[in-house]
């Protein structure tokens, strides 16, 4: 009897045993997880962080303006160069009226 307690007891151990490194191999492999998605959020910080700083520098109005009269060859508006329209109001009615006969 004690032969077979024997060798219940060493099953026993060997399934706590076989339990032990398999929970401890689970642990190592979170764990190695968990400080990848550590990194990734941290780089995802510094890309959010860079990200923020290129929308501010590219919103600025001064450099709007730069690349609109560098690229695109736009000059400032003045007075001179504005044009006003003016609306009679029984003129448009009648060029309508015109169009329609």
């Amino acid at each position: 009897m004690s032969g077979r307690l024997n060798v219940l007891l060493t099953a026993v151990l060997v399934g706590c045993a076989l339990s032990l490194v398999n929970a401890q191999y689970q642990a190592r492999h979170l764990f190695v997880e968990l400080e990848r998605a550590q990194a990734q959020a941290r780089q995802l910080d510094i890309d959010w962080a860079q990200l923020q700083l290129d929308q501010s520098t590219l919103g600025k109005h001064e450099r709007i303006e730069a690349i609109a009269r560098r690229d695109l060859g736009m000059t400032p508006l003045t007075a001179a160069r504005t044009q006003y329209l003016t609306h009679e109001p029984g003129s448009a009615s009648a060029a309508s009226a015109e169009g329609a006969q």
